[in-house]
């Protein structure tokens, strides 16, 4: 199992409590200090059953410099993630072919 984690984001230091609490074994990727590649995006959302649309944080301020009221496609917002990643929704936590956006952090236990 493997979070996508940020330490400064609340939800994902509670995810990994929550996790830790139930001895569930992860990885931690720290996708802020190694961001993901479009590859790894596209991977992701595919095991979310999502649209890229979906996994943004529309409250960031890169989405509201950048982006606010434009339609993009899934390739321009997977290119987006990959250049602000701070765009991605956290945590998101991947167990095999499965993943889920951790919203409450709770969810990780649907997949744990």
């Amino acid at each position: 199992m493997k979070i996508w984690h940020n330490n400064r984001c609340s939800k994902s230091r509670c995810a990994v409590e929550i996790l830790n609490e139930n001895k569930v074994k992860f990885e931690e990727y720290k996708y802020l200090d190694n961001p993901p590649n479009a590859s790894d995006i596209k991977d992701v959302l595919s095991k979310l059953g999502m649209k890229a649309s979906e996994l943004i944080r529309k409250g960031e301020p890169a989405f509201k410099e950048n982006f606010k009221g434009k339609e993009l496609s899934e390739k321009e917002w997977i290119e987006a993630m990959v250049k602000f990643p701070k765009l991605i929704e956290r945590p998101i936590f991947v167990n095999g072919d499965k993943a889920v956006v951790g919203r409450p952090p709770e969810r990780v236990l649907e997949i744990a």
